[in-house]
């Protein structure tokens, strides 16, 4: 069976403001039906990316591909097919949230009917509908974000872009929209979010790249990006103090790593796989020492992140 074309092919991509190179040689492929996640500090580049994949702005050098279609010779019919929710909500503060739905719906070509049926249709989608005759500047930061992607989807798209959607968002509407997004990519719709935060890209991305400087540095899977950490980290507690001593010094001499006390009773080392774990236990049951609990920790995706960029995360 032959594999569909990405939803987003990308070779080579340049892109300057005068003097600064704010894309440098970027190479991306987006499968279709996908979440992907671009993660990078602020500046790095993120929305230069989404504006010039939207085909809000010309680039320098490369090539860009949007289903298929040639961002600079066949612009008019990815416009057709994409959606984009920026930063900043794009609405009408001084009317309703169900007005605001209908009046785009009505620029689109829908009918009185259809528009009102559609809007009311997202509006319990979205959880809106007891807030649907207030005016928009009545909602909460959160309720501005579900209306603004509400009407980023009237005529639903093929992909749409979220330029870091949950940005200045408390952790209650934060958890919404993420649940918006996981909707909207099981009914089809590929989604190409840019974040800063860690966890938003953890929990929603099939696949993540990491930008910084206008430079991918790394892409793959949540497990892809976190396995080149590298070190795991076991914990391990004991029964007391003094087998806390016994099996610091043991552990340290089997893998030539400083261990860590983090209490009376317990310690922590990290392991550069998880089969030195079931070493070291088994050292320790030869020694006598009981393990009373352990554990096995991933490196996590701040982590990965601060690796990355050099501890780089808000500039």
């Amino acid at each position: 069976m032959a594999k569909s074309e990405p939803a987003i092919e990308i070779r080579n991509l340049r892109k300057s403001y005068g003097r600064k190179e704010v894309l440098k040689d970027v190479n991306l492929i987006v499968e279709k039906g996908s979440v992907f996640a671009l993660l990078g500090p602020n500046g790095a580049g993120k929305t230069t990316m989404v504006r010039t994949l939207s085909t809000l702005i010309g680039f320098d050098t490369g090539t860009v591909k949007i289903l298929s279609y040639d961002v600079v010779t066949e612009s008019n019919i990815i416009r057709n097919k994409i959606s984009m929710t920026g930063q900043f909500v794009a609405l009408d503060e001084e009317i309703t949230g169900k007005q605001n739905l209908i009046l785009i719906a009505r620029l689109l070509g829908f009918s009185k009917k259809e528009a009102v049926s559609r809007a009311d249709e997202l509006l319990a989608d979205f959880d809106l509908m007891e807030a649907s005759n207030q005016t928009v500047k009545s909602y909460s930061g959160g309720m501005h974000r579900r209306l603004d992607i509400a009407a980023s989807i009237i005529v639903t798209p093929e992909l749409l872009f979220l330029d870091e959607p949950t940005t200045g968002l408390d952790p209650r509407s934060r958890a919404s929209v993420w649940e918006l997004v996981q909707t909207l990519a099981k009914r089809g719709t590929t989604v190409f979010l840019t974040t800063q935060y860690l966890e938003e890209a953890d929990r929603l991305a099939d696949h993540i790249a990491v930008i910084d400087g206008g430079k991918i540095i790394a892409e793959g899977t949540s497990t892809e990006l976190k396995s080149l950490v590298g070190a795991s980290t076991l914990h391990i507690d004991l029964s007391d103090q003094l087998q806390v001593q016994k099996a610091q010094a043991l552990i340290a001499n089997i893998l030539d790593e400083e261990v860590d006390s983090t209490s009376e009773s317990s310690l922590s080392v990290r392991i550069s796989e998880p089969s030195k774990a079931v070493e070291v236990l088994s050292y320790l049951e030869k020694a006598n020492i009981t393990a009373v609990e352990f554990s096995l920790s991933y490196p996590s995706l701040d982590e990965v992140f601060l690796t990355l960029t050099g501890g780089n995360k808000n500039e």
